[in-house]
């Protein structure tokens, strides 16, 4: 049984964010839990949280209540690259100079481990 979860339009740079995702993507749900509160990351917040939102969407589902968080992982950590808000600062000679500041879109889907 597998649950999904999606953050969208989270003001931070998707490349920052994918640096935290490459920590805690297919490790244990405890285990990543764990990593991402106590990173000094900015972006451990945000992945945190929809982290969280996977494994409660899991254990509201029909017959998800039997299924304990340490028999989970994390299937699937996706970071995409959302709009970019596109902004101008003046520089010198009368020039103006570009600023984008990057907005991504987070997805985890957890699952349960399988035992082989």
């Amino acid at each position: 049984m597998e649950a999904k979860a999606i953050a969208k339009w989270i003001r931070i740079s998707p490349y920052k964010v994918r640096r935290v995702a490459n920590m805690v993507r297919g490790l244990g749900v405890d285990e990543a839990l764990n990593i991402l509160h106590f990173s000094g990351a900015g972006p451990s917040l945000p992945v945190e949280k929809v982290v969280r939102s996977a494994v409660a969407n899991l254990m509201n589902k029909q017959d998800g209540g039997k299924i304990s968080s340490g028999d989970l992982y994390i299937k699937e950590l996706k970071v995409d690259g959302a709009f970019m808000m596109k902004r101008f600062r003046a520089a010198s000679m009368g020039r103006a100079m570009h600023i984008r500041k990057r907005t991504s879109h987070i997805s985890v889907v957890v699952a349960e481990k399988q035992n082989i």
